[in-house]
């Protein structure tokens, strides 16, 4: 099993478990250290990204309810 999980939330964030490093566009290491769980945006709306701040409520965020397969196949 592996130690990290990624979770979406209904209508809301990425709800990540477990250690992970997460870097910004220049490369930069975001520290997360202390911190178990992170949620990251995922409605593009939050003023403190890659963070979730709660926006996506207030903008009535709708995210995909399930991933289509066809669009991961593609990704790799």
């Amino acid at each position: 099993m592996a130690d990290t999980a990624i979770r979406p939330k209904p209508n809301g964030p990425y709800l990540i478990e477990g250690p992970v490093d997460i870097y910004d566009t220049a490369g930069n290491r975001i520290e997360t250290e202390g911190r178990p769980k992170i949620a990251l945006c995922r409605c593009g709306a939050s003023s403190n990204k890659p963070f979730c701040d709660g926006t996506h409520s207030k903008i009535g965020f709708q995210a995909a309810e399930t991933v289509n397969p066809e669009s991961a196949e593609t990704q790799s």
